[in-house]
C-alpha cells in the first residue's frame, strides 16, 4: 500500500538466516496501529495518511473527538502524518466510508493495520526515531576525537579538544565547529534495513534502530 507504518521499539536480539549466519535483529511492535485519517490534495492541498499507534490512559478531548470520528475506541498514544509521493496511483474514497485504495487493496479510516498489509519479508525499509539522550558530553565521546598525548609529561589534557581556530584573523570560532555539547536526543534515520520476519503484532528488521525501548519508530519503504 503506501509503505508507511508506526511501531514501538522492542527487544534487540539475534537470529540465524537460511545460511546459518548469525544476524542482529530488532523487534518493532506495530500493534495496535490504526488508519486515523486520509487527506487528498483537493481537500488539504496535499495527499497524506495519518496513522496512530500505542495506547495510554488519558488523552486530550480534541484527540478523543478525532478518534471517535474515525471509529477508533482505543486511546492512541502516538499520531503521525505521512505525505504520499505518487498521488496519482491512489484513489481517495469519500463516500459512506473515508478511505484510500491502490489497485485491489483498500483501507478505510478506523482500520487496524497489520504489518503484512504494508510490508513483506525481504523488503528494505528506512527506520527513523529519536536517539537516546546522553547529556552534555566532551569531544572524545561526542565526535570521536583522539585527544592529546598520553605520555611525555601530559597530565590534564588527555580529552581536551585542542585549538579552536585562528587568532586575530578572523578572531572568532567558526560556526559549526565540533565542540563539546549536548549529545543524542535527535531524530536519526537508519536506511536500508531488511525485514527478516513478520508476525501478527510486529516485524523483525536486520540491524539496530535508534531510540529507547517503547519509543516511537517510523517505518518507511526504502526508495
Amino acid at each position: 500500500m503506501f509503505g508507511f507504518l508506526l511501531a514501538q521499539k522492542g527487544e534487540q536480539s539475534q537470529k540465524f538466516n537460511e545460511k546459518g549466519k548469525r544476524i542482529p535483529t530488532t523487534f518493532l511492535k506495530t500493534s495496535p496501529c490504526y488508519l486515523v485519517d486520509v487527506h487528498s490534495s483537493e481537500k488539504r492541498g496535499y495527499a497524506a495518511v495519518k496513522l496512530g499507534m500505542g495506547t495510554k490512559r488519558n488523552i486530550k478531548e480534541p484527540l478523543r473527538g478525532e478518534l471517535k470520528k474515525a471509529g477508533i475506541e482505543a486511546s492512541l498514544r502516538f499520531l503521525k502524518e505521512k505525505k504520499l509521493q505518487n498521488e496519482a496511483s491512489y484513489t481517495f474514497l469519500q463516500d459512506e466510508k473515508v478511505g484510500i485504495a491502490q489497485g485491489e487493496n483498500t483501507l478505510y479510516v478506523g482500520t487496524e493495520l497489520k504489518p503484512e498489509q504494508v510490508f513483506k519479508v525481504g523488503d528494505m525499509v528506512d527506520v527513523a526515531g529519536i536517539s537516546k539522550g546522553k547529556g552534555f558530553q566532551g569531544v572524545v565521546k561526542r565526535h570521536g576525537f583522539a585527544g592529546g598525548p598520553k605520555t611525555h609529561g601530559q597530565s590534564d589534557r588527555l580529552r581536551a579538544p585542542g585549538s579552536m581556530g585562528q587568532s586575530t584573523t578572523p578572531g572568532r570560532t567558526y560556526k559549526g565547529k565540533r565542540m563539546a555539547g549536548r549529545m543524542g536526543g535527535e531524530r536519526v534515520t537508519v536506511k536500508n534495513l531488511e525485514i527478516v520476519t513478520i508476525t501478527e503484532d510486529g516485524l523483525y528488521v536486520k540491524g539496530l534502530v535508534p531510540g529507547v525501548k517503547n519509543c516511537l519508530i517510523e517505518i518507511t519503504q526504502h526508495t
